[in-house]
């Protein structure tokens, strides 16, 4: 009855699409720039079953543990087809770093996660780079993650990323904006770019003309859908617990009002000046190539605004000028009012 299974194809995992040995090798190849991110809380090496943290709270009241998670969308479409995968791994850190410290929270630890259709050790390692950069930049210590090699859920070349961050804040100076009121003012903070927001728009208008050049761009459009999601931790941190802070907010997906507006109290509105800051010229690129309504370029990019400081009226001056002693430019963008 069996005679015919000796002859039969033989099938393993590697066969199935998963190679065992590629991740051992990836694992292999990021150690020593994981161990680079390791502050003094950590206390194993990675590659245990889960990534151990001991926080030191001696200089907190009463510490309160503020976590985000976030992926940096089709972006990855692009860092795919040009080949540059470090920037998204720091773009992945930055942003959830920046979601955590308009809480008024510094980071702590930062894990990883990574899917693709077949493991290229190489290619994932780029992208790890990218996220231990991002990770000294910010003081956070990279302390785990999970690689899935899965064939038949994606395409052979590409890949999925998603980051969760964990970081502290001490109770009395959470911010949250509950003490915003009316004639608050704004400041907007530059971005560098589309950030990691509104790149289904942004590739369908420019489908194939990454290596194309506009004027007024300092590269390729490629070069610029491809810069790094800036972090604003070391220009916030020093206005951390201070009263002239009423609320901040991270602008990405739903713009600058759907943003700021999460945070804003029952019975106020904000009004901006949507011409007090300089708009850089890949957004106008996108706006002119693609037609694209007002309305939808405004919900869809932060059009150059990548955060928003609400200030009491009186501090204006102050915070402006802490601002310009870390050589950053900031812009009066509008205030708030009563409904």
């Amino acid at each position: 009855m069996n005679k015919t299974r000796g002859t039969e194809k033989q099938m393993d995992y590697k066969k199935a699409g998963v190679d065992i040995s590629a991740g051992e090798e990836f694992v292999r190849m990021i150690k020593p720039q994981v161990r680079k991110t390791f502050t003094p809380g950590v206390i194993t090496d990675i590659g245990a079953f889960g990534g151990f943290f001991q926080p030191d709270f001696s200089q907190y009241k009463k510490p309160v543990l503020v976590s985000s998670i976030d992926g940096v969308g089709t972006k990855l479409k692009i860092a795919i087809e040009l080949g540059n995968y470090e920037t998204v791994g720091s773009c992945l850190v930055n942003h959830c770093t920046n979601d955590i410290l308009v809480c008024g929270a510094k980071p702590l630890f930062f894990l990883d996660y990574y899917a693709c259709g077949k493991l290229t050790p190489a290619i994932a390692a780029g992208v790890v780079t990218g996220m231990v950069n991002a990770c000294r930049e910010n003081g956070c210590a990279l302390i785990g993650g999970e690689t899935a090699e899965m064939p038949g859920l994606y395409q052979e070349s590409d890949f999925d990323l998603a980051g969760s961050i964990v970081g502290v804040v001490d109770h009395e100076k959470i911010i949250n904006g509950s003490s915003i009121k009316a004639d608050d003012v704004l400041i907007g903070l530059p971005s560098t770019g589309l950030h990691t927001n509104g790149y289904s728009l942004a590739r369908k208008v420019l489908e194939g003309r990454m290596n194309q050049t506009f004027t007024g761009l300092e590269g390729t459009v490629g070069e610029e859908l491809l810069k790094v999601h800036r972090s604003y931790l070391s220009v916030i941190e020093p206005f951390f617990g201070s009263p002239d802070i009423r609320g901040l907010s991270h602008i990405t997906g739903g713009g600058l009002m759907g943003n700021t507006m999460r945070i804003v109290p029952e019975g106020l509105k904000l009004d901006v000046d949507w011409c007090s800051w300089p708009e850089p010229v890949i957004f106008d690129i996108i706006r002119r190539e693609g037609r694209v309504p007002e309305e939808d370029m405004r919900r869809t990019f932060n059009l150059g605004i990548g955060l928003v400081m609400i200030v009491e009226k009186k501090a204006v001056n102050r915070v402006l000028s802490c601002l310009k002693s870390q050589q950053e430019n900031a812009y009066i963008i509008g205030q708030v009012n009563s409904r």
